[in-house]
């Protein structure tokens, strides 16, 4: 059982909690990932650890309430207990000096991007943020990016706070006036790092992706978490979650993923 420290409501729907798990937190590193259970017979599901204080014994945990599990996780206050918290897993991003590197974080995915540009920043890179949002009240994590970036531009969808535009919009326009870039990270929907991929494929940008797909043990034993990366099918929870995105079989990516949507729709009606 772990111990739920701290509960914030960064956005509408999008929760960050901080849950005592000393181990977790004195081994964790960037990129890496927890598979947590919110509940005894629930489902396992992985989440990016968002940061973590080792002296406190801590990690922090940013999801949105999408599924039943985040629902539940939602509902949860500060002095209750997840099942289940298991870490730190995955490979850790790749954290050296590359020169100019762009991190993209899309949605919730700012918050798996943020302790990899730190860690990129402290390597001594010059590291340029971009964070987009559907809409102002969805852009999170901004001072945290501001302070692991040497720049950050904000883009939301409906121009109701930084540029008008996706993501893609504000690389591209950076790419197009030749600002040099070494390496372009990217985290966030499966879409916008598809988007984020081709776009930097284009101008011969090496592009790292974060992916997050269906997972049951974590350890590579089920290959539920399958990816196809190069013509080779890699696991993702123990070769990934990072992968060139240049190479990564995006359509066969994204019919897994809607793999268990009827499911997931019928187990939100039941009160379970």
């Amino acid at each position: 059982m772990f111990k739920i420290i701290e509960k914030t409501e960064l956005a509408p729907k999008i929760v960050k909690l901080v849950i005592e798990a000393p181990q977790v937190a004195k081994k964790a590193l960037p990129g890496q990932f927890v598979m947590i259970m919110a509940q005894e017979e629930g489902e396992r599901i992985p989440l990016t650890i968002a940061g973590r204080d080792a002296v406190k014994g801590t990690v922090d945990i940013v999801f949105m309430e999408i599924g039943k599990t985040t629902a539940l996780l939602g509902k949860m206050k500060e002095g209750d207990f997840v099942t289940t918290l298991l870490g730190p897993l995955g490979t850790p991003s790749r954290i050296e000096k590359f020169g100019t590197v762009v991190c993209v974080g899309g949605g919730v995915g700012v918050t798996a991007i943020y302790p990899i540009a730190r860690g990129l920043k402290e390597a001594g890179n010059l590291v340029i943020g971009i964070v987009g949002a559907r809409k102002k009240d969805l852009v999170i994590f901004e001072k945290e990016m501001e302070s692991a970036t040497i720049a950050l531009k904000i883009g939301t969808d409906d121009g109701s706070y930084g540029i008008k535009g996706f993501v893609t919009d504000i690389l591209k326009e950076m790419l197009e006036a030749g600002t040099h870039i070494d390496l372009v990270y990217a985290v966030g929907p499966l879409p916008m790092m598809r988007a984020v991929s081709n776009l930097t494929k284009t101008y011969g940008v090496k592009t790292l992706v974060s992916l997050n797909p269906i997972m049951v043990d974590a350890t590579g034993m089920c290959g539920a978490c399958r990816v196809t990366v190069g013509g080779v099918t890699k696991l993702c929870c123990v070769e990934g979650p990072d992968f060139d995105g240049h190479l990564v079989d995006f359509d066969e990516l994204a019919k897994r993923q809607r793999s268990y949507l009827k499911e997931e729709k019928e187990i939100m009606k039941m009160n379970v």
